[in-house]
């Protein structure tokens, strides 16, 4: 009978480092939790969301790919236009370059700045210039934006945010299923 209670006590225990654990970690990362689960719901609905999030790819003249021009020259006319229609003091530095061909496509994303030109790869005539606001809220959800405001090169700021998110996350689900179930174990015990 005392070995019951006794493993009763330390399970009640046990229980109550559970929480205090589980409350504080929720306590301290509430706002980063937040902003995570925000942003991945808008990320989730990026596709969805009208052109807002993330603009609609328009269609180029042809699908062949013989009959585009060189990326070099159509990488030209997206700097010449991203410093004509945008500003003359913008990085132009590429982030990538995203080729649709079943579109006839490419787009050209800049990595100091979220703008983006849609050129028709056969003529170079610029299809759609864009603001990315999909590639902000995925920098935001990572952490990398971070990372970005920092000029950090390998990323050891997004790797901290989202490691320490992740076990995070990992620890109040463990914490939170024992919380949920070690209670109706002690109750099913304590009623034998």
């Amino acid at each position: 009978m005392k070995e019951k209670q006794a493993d009763q006590v330390k399970s009640v225990r046990l229980l109550r480092n559970f929480r205090v654990i589980h409350r504080r970690i929720a306590a301290v990362l509430f706002i980063f939790f937040l902003i995570t689960a925000l942003s991945g719901l808008l990320l989730g609905w990026k596709k969805h969301s009208g052109g807002i999030l993330l603009a609609e790819t328009p269609k180029g003249s042809t699908t062949d790919l013989k009959q585009w021009l060189p990326i070099d020259s159509l990488h030209a006319i997206a700097i010449a236009t991203l410093k004509d229609s945008i500003s003359e003091n913008l990085n132009v530095e590429l982030d990538r370059i995203d080729g649709r061909p079943e579109k006839g496509v490419l787009k050209f994303t800049f990595k100091a700045h979220y703008w983006g030109i849609q050129l028709d790869a056969s003529t170079g005539k610029v299809l759609m210039i864009e603001r990315r606001y999909a590639d902000l809220i995925e920098n935001i959800h990572d952490g990398s934006i971070l990372d970005n405001f920092a000029s950090t090169e390998s990323g050891q700021f997004k790797l901290i945010y989202t490691s320490i998110m992740g076990v995070s996350l990992l620890m109040l689900t463990i914490s939170g299923a024992y919380l949920y179930f070690k209670p109706k174990d002690l109750r099913r015990k304590k009623n034998r």
